[in-house]
């Protein structure tokens, strides 16, 4: 019934013997009665199965990929200047990656990492937790804030070259999902879309398993050299 209703246009179009297109899907079942509408609705829940099924094995492999990270991590901290040298912006977090270089403590603090970097792209994974908790019982924004702008930052890291820097100029977020202890790993994907002598500007969002979105944002960062030394 409710399936007639939505497309009752397309319904007092057809003549008996003619196929139904429901979604862009051809049915080539008959209206003579409801056929058409039980296999589209067949079709409907197949695909959503589908997409349960997708969601599942991808959040499969993000606890593979978030565990093997910590596997190797080289304990919690901040690089000394000596452990950096000579090392551009994606060699930085390649060599954190591979556990030569310490995490930096914000991601203990938050419960979250890095994990997937290349130029122009960071990739963060974090798990929403009680502590992160605003008085009303969802996560706090805070939290998506972070997340975002640790994605942000060190995907304009990734472009650095030796020598050069960054820092946050601007930040702009967008909550559009709420997230509990309920709701399971998330991942913020930040992206470079310019990177100039003076300015870089980049863009994240936070995405479960199954795709939803639930924060999304922009970064404005200044460029500069390092001082020698």
């Amino acid at each position: 019934v409710v399936v007639a209703r939505d497309h009752a246009a397309e319904l007092a179009q057809l003549e008996v013997g003619a196929p139904l297109r429901l979604d862009g899907v051809v049915h080539a079942d008959y209206c003579s009665c409801n056929t058409c509408i039980c296999n589209y609705l067949d079709t409907r829940k197949e695909a959503t199965m589908n997409r349960i099924s997708d969601a599942e094995a991808t959040l499969a492999r993000w606890h593979e990929e978030a565990a093997a990270v910590r596997s190797r991590r080289g304990g919690i901290g901040v690089a000394r200047p000596e452990q950096v040298e000579g090392l551009s912006g994606v060699q930085v977090f390649e060599a954190m990656l591979a556990g030569r270089l310490p995490a930096p403590p914000i991601g203990q603090t938050l419960d979250f990492e890095l994990v997937q970097v290349e130029p122009g792209m960071a990739v963060f994974q974090g798990r929403p937790g009680p502590a992160h908790y605003n008085p009303m019982g969802t996560v706090h924004g805070g939290w998506f804030a972070t997340l975002l702008d640790s994605a942000l930052g060190c995907a304009v890291h990734t472009t650095m070259p030796v020598g050069m820097a960054y820092t946050t100029a601007e930040l702009g977020v967008n909550i559009v999902r709420a997230a509990t202890t309920r709701t399971g790993p998330l991942r913020a994907i930040g992206q470079v879309l310019h990177t100039g002598r003076q300015l870089a500007t980049a863009e994240a969002r936070i995405v479960g398993p199954d795709g939803r979105l639930y924060a999304h944002a922009t970064t404005t960062c200044l460029v500069f050299p390092l001082p020698a030394g």
